[in-house]
Order: C-alpha cells, then structure tokens, then sequence
C-alpha cells in the first residue's frame, strides 16, 4: 500500500484501499456474453413476430447493456457509506414508482409492472429490489452498532411493514409473486446474518407462510399455475402450454445442443423466449453440456459475492453483499427452476442472460456496490459472532485473499 493511499473508517480500525476483485467482472462479462449470443440467435425469429427489424433485440440488449456500465460505474465510485445519504430519495422514488405502475402503467397479460417511458419500458419491482437493500442494510446496520438487534421490539414493527407493503404493492397490485419471493429472500438473509433473534424469524416465516397461502388461495391464475406445477402435461393447449413447451425446449437439446442456428421454440411456440424463458432456449442450444457451463458461471460469481461477505470489515458493508448474493441467487433458481419443471412458473428473469434494460441496470448497479466494498476487504476472515444482542466483530483466522489488506496484520503502517 502507497503512502497516503485511500482509507475508509471502520468502526476502530481503518481499511485501506486495495485491489478491488476483478472476478466479479470476469464473471459477470462471460454471463452478459452467454446471454447476447443466444439473444442473438434467436433475434430473427423474435423480429419476425414483431415485425421489426433482425438487430431490434439486439441493438436494444446493446443499448441496456451500456446503460447496466454506466450504473456499474457510477456505484463502484461510490463511496459505501454515501448510500446512506441516498437511502431516504430512494426509498420515496420507489414508492412513488409503485403507485405510478398501477396509475399509469401498462397492463400486460393482467399485470401492471412497468412503466412506459418513450420506446422502453420500465420495471418497478427492479428498483423496489434495489430501495429495499439500500434501506434494509442501513436499518439492520444501526441495530447493531446499537446492540439493539436482539431487541425484538425495535425491529419486529418496522419488518412487518415492509413485507405487508410488498405482500400488498408487489405481490397483490403489481401481481408479481416472483419479484416478491425474491425481496422475501434478501430479508430473510439479511435479517438471519445480522443475527436477530430466533422468534422472530419464526414469526416472520410464519407471516410469510400465512402471506403466500392467501395470495394463491384468493387468485384463480395462481391456483391454475399451482395445478400446472403439479401436473405440467394435463393441458399442454391451455394453462400447461409454457410448462410443457419448457420441458420440450430444455429435454431437445441433449448432451451437446441442437446449435445456434438450429432450434425452434423461438419461432412463436415458447412464450417468452426473449425473457422468462430464455433458459429453456438456452438448453435447446447448448445442451447439457452447454447447461453445466452457465452453472459453472453462477456458482463462480456467488462464490465471489460470498468471498467478498466473509472478508468485509464492516456490519454495513457485509449486509449489502449479503442482499445482492440473495437476489441474484433467488432469482436465478426462481427461473431455472421454473424452467425445468421443478417449480412453479413465475414470470421472472435470469440474471445477465434476459432480455431487459431495468433489471439489467439495477443488476449492474447492485455489483457495482459490491465492486467498491471489495477495495476494502480484509486478508484475515471476519466473523460475526452474535452474543447477547452484540456484534463482535475482528474474529480472524489465517487464511488469506491474494491482493487485499488486512488492516489489522502487523507490521503494516
């Protein structure tokens, strides 16, 4: 480390700026990369459907990826705990797109979750997700620098809220019961590292258990997908056709995949192609072998986001990874799952490979994050131990990350 290098101040120790993990971008890249090219593939028969141009889906997938770099800039430049300063404009602009996708926006296929804005479309539940790690972070943070985090009375209130107003905005409103999975899994996550009483996580299942079974049991498409799931062939014509065509696309593929320039399902048969589906295309393409490749790419990059948890200094910084490995993950076996039958179809996209800009820039953006937290990591491995209410943070053992500071080591000035 230079003389006069960048420090940031954490608790009583002072972490220097290091090296941030180039893996992360590595990763993400090839995932972007894997996902351009089947886009590209199939670009022709998705513009023949809409009647645009060959390069439409690719010149806008382009287009949103540049956008996904400018966010990726912007928040690896930006120091961690400014987003402090920006959690409260946030939080607001959230809450006002809420209400504005339901006043004004496009309903599509009984759902309104986005927004018109010129010639692109814009995703609420994606800066929802994005407000609610901002916030959840910094609220589960202050509850610990307060020892107040096993104090079931300062946190129970304000979690409730925050899974009603999901369970009624998201879930009910928006109609996006995979969107709302997804921010159910950053808060259990981040709730369960921060280290909050066990009652109250049995509580909250509880609600959320309570929540789900209302949400189904009140909704006759959500029964009709619940029965779908349990019996995908029973109407392979009607409620079953995106199940079944699923099933078809992924089972073609084989070993080593029909090729790029083979496969059919984009030609109009599987719903979706470009977005919840783009899996299933994706197997059809490459094949099983194809399939373990982009699975070895995912567990590559959560291996990284959990590396950088483990090596964070800070209570702050480390429930801001936390949020972002549960999103990305949930959603990513949301999807993969829906596809392959295992769960129940849910409308929701895989992360870097779908077609989108919304979710791609809020996904950019959220690495982004994790990008400048990684410039502060320690060498030692930091573990939270969780005793009476306190966080006792330092506890270190010899194992060590290539290229990062340890601000505790001696010797280091």
């Amino acid at each position: 480390m230079q003389p006069g290098g960048r420090r940031r101040e954490v608790g009583s120790q002072v972490a220097r700026q290091h090296k941030p993990d180039y893996w992360l971008l590595l990763l993400s890249a090839g995932l972007l990369a894997m996902g351009l090219v089947v886009l590209y593939s199939i670009s022709p028969g998705l513009s023949a459907q809409k009647n645009v141009g060959e390069n439409y889906y690719v010149i806008k997938q382009l287009t949103a990826i540049g956008l996904g770099l400018a966010a990726f800039i912007f928040t690896a430049n930006t120091p961690v705990n400014l987003w402090r300063k920006f959690e409260r404009p946030i939080v607001i602009a959230a809450f006002v797109v809420a209400i504005a996708v339901r006043v004004v926006g496009e309903q599509i296929n009984g759902a309104y979750r986005w927004i018109q804005l010129g010639g692109m479309s814009f995703q609420a539940a994606e800066l929802i997700k994005f407000a609610l790690l901002i916030w959840l972070a910094g609220f589960l943070a202050d509850r610990i620098r307060n020892h107040e985090i096993q104090d079931t009375s300062k946190i129970q209130k304000p979690l409730f809220i925050v899974l009603g107003l999901i369970a009624v905005i998201v879930a009910f409103v928006q109609s996006d019961l995979g969107s709302s999975a997804v921010m159910v899994a950053m808060i259990a996550s981040m709730v369960f590292i921060a280290g909050a009483p066990k009652k109250l996580l049995f509580q909250t299942a509880i609600a959320i258990i309570i929540g789900i079974v209302l949400l189904t049991s009140t909704s006759s498409y959500r029964r009709s997908r619940l029965a779908t799931f349990f019996n995908p062939t029973r109407d392979c014509q009607a409620e079953g056709y995106q199940a079944c065509q699923a099933l078809i696309a992924v089972g073609s593929g084989g070993i080593a995949g029909l090729g790029l320039g083979k496969g059919v399902q984009a030609y109009g048969y599987l719903p979706e192609s470009q977005n919840d589906s783009i899996f299933a295309i994706y197997a059809e393409k490459f094949g099983f072998l194809g399939v373990t490749a982009l699975l070895g790419l995912f567990l590559g990059f959560f291996s990284r986001l959990k590396k950088v948890i483990v090596h964070t200094t800070d209570a702050y910084s480390r429930l801001l990874v936390v949020g972002v490995l549960a999103w990305l993950s949930t959603q990513t076996i949301i999807n993969i799952g829906a596809m392959t039958g295992m769960l129940p179809l849910k409308g929701i996209t895989l992360p870097f490979i779908s077609y989108g800009g919304t979710s791609l820039v809020f996904i950019t953006a959220a690495i982004g994050i994790v990008f400048q937290i990684s410039r502060y990591t320690s060498y030692s491995v930091v573990n939270s131990q969780k005793v009476e209410g306190q966080s006792h943070e330092g506890t270190t053992d010899r194992r060590r990350l290539r290229g990062t500071y340890n601000p505790g080591a001696r010797g280091r000035n």
